[in-house]
């Protein structure tokens, strides 16, 4: 291991990477170990970093504000593909990775570092969206991964490990949730939330970080108005915000409304389930949103033929597959669909649920003169009977082929 002189570590301050930095000092002969953390979004959890990971071996630690990048281009593009992940899954996690590791290979590659180093486990997700991202931009660079290479087993574990070399911790035993947080979701898992069976503890003190749960919610509904170019969010009832800021609001608003709480056991890349609680307050009012936008705005054909994309583009997000040539090119699809997609949305949001309250845009293809129940003089209802003589014509034909063979 001498080759390794300068690692490169993506850090969070949490538990795993607090340990990996004298972990990495102790196995790789003392090498220089810089720190670098993709500001996401993770508000208080960057605070007091730079003394922590320097206190612990660090020789410097970078931090970098990713957060309207992170917005505007990598959760808008999936917004715009309508992009969930079995049905639930809103990818807070999933397009976070790929941008600060990216940020991260052009930083290694400016201190001329050996080798990256992550503290993704063996058996998650990110070790695999964290890699891909560095092999697009550094394929050659060696990648460090302490779970498939130290003697801990568990979180436990770690804790004591940190305990022995007096690093300090935010966690506790009994507090020791695994969470994800960014700008646009935070993610729960392990402890109780192992077990399938188990409730999740909503109404628990301290657990819920990013609004209430439904019951404690208001009793009053709030309506908000979301004004979309493009498919793009751009306002919030008249008002034009930034990305970053459109997002933060949408938080708020769900956050107090209980909005966007989701109880789901998935299947990850590497083969097993797992159970996790998301929340995603703002994020899943824009997606519903978007989508009811889309609803008047594109031909049936193109709709129907964009939900089998959005499966597919929710798949190479989650897989980690951001920086291929597919997901470009779904997006570029994805972008020519959205010419249309331009108006405004209103919501009305009460305890967990978002409810439409009416939609318009000036590329709306509704048109009452043809849908109405009354009388019109633009639909003539006699056309159907050839239409459906035609559209029906296979199943006729084998029917009578059934009838002879019978």
């Amino acid at each position: 291991m001498g080759d390794i002189k300068k690692v490169v570590l993506a850090y969070s301050g949490g538990l795993d990477t607090s340990i990996i930095i004298p972990w990495l000092k102790e196995n790789y002969d003392n090498c220089e170990v810089i720190a670098v953390s993709g500001d996401v979004g993770q508000d208080t959890e960057l605070e007091g970093l730079e003394e922590k990971a320097k206190k612990t071996g660090a020789s410097k630690l970078y931090i970098e504000d990713l957060n309207k990048e992170f917005i505007e281009d990598y959760v808008f593009p999936t917004i715009k593909a309508d992009a969930v992940y079995e049905s639930k899954y809103l990818l807070g996690t999933s397009f976070a990775r790929p941008i600060i590791a990216k940020r991260i290979v052009e930083i290694a590659l400016a201190e001329g570092a050996d080798a990256i180093c992550h503290g993704c486990t063996g058996k998650g997700n990110d070790q695999v969206r964290f890699e891909l991202a560095i092999k697009a931009f550094a394929p050659d660079m060696k990648i460090i991964a302490p779970w498939r290479e130290w003697n801990i087993k568990s979180r436990d574990e770690e804790i004591e490990y940190a305990e022995s070399h007096n690093i300090p911790l935010k966690i506790t035993r009994e507090t020791n949730y695994s969470k994800d947080k960014n700008i646009w979701h935070i993610s729960h898992e392990g402890l109780d939330l192992e077990d399938p069976a188990n409730e999740p503890l909503y109404n628990k003190e301290g657990f819920l970080e990013l609004g209430v749960s439904p019951e404690q919610a208001p009793d009053k509904p709030t309506y908000v108005t979301i004004s979309f170019d493009k498919g793009i969010p751009v306002a919030i009832d008249g008002e034009k915000l930034g990305a970053v800021e459109l997002v933060k609001k949408l938080n708020q608003l769900g956050g107090e409304n209980g909005i966007g709480i989701v109880d789901l056991v998935e299947n990850r890349l590497v083969g097993m389930k797992s159970r996790g609680v998301y929340e995603t307050p703002g994020g899943t009012i824009l997606y519903h949103a978007h989508n009811k936008l889309e609803e008047i705005t594109l031909d049936r054909d193109t709709y129907h033929f964009k939900q089998e994309v959005g499966l597919r583009f929710a798949e190479l997000v989650y897989f980690g597959q951001w920086y291929t040539p597919l997901r470009k090119a779904l997006s570029a699809f994805v972008d020519s669909t959205q010419e249309t997609v331009t108006g405004d949305v209103k919501l009305k949001l009460y305890k967990g649920n978002i409810i439409d309250a009416g939609v318009t845009s000036p590329y709306s293809l509704y048109d009452p003169d043809i849908a109405t129940f009354d009388e019109d003089e633009v639909y003539n209802q006699q056309d159907s009977a050839g239409f459906i003589n035609l559209f029906g014509l296979p199943i006729k034909v084998q029917a009578k082929k059934n009838l002879i063979k019978e």
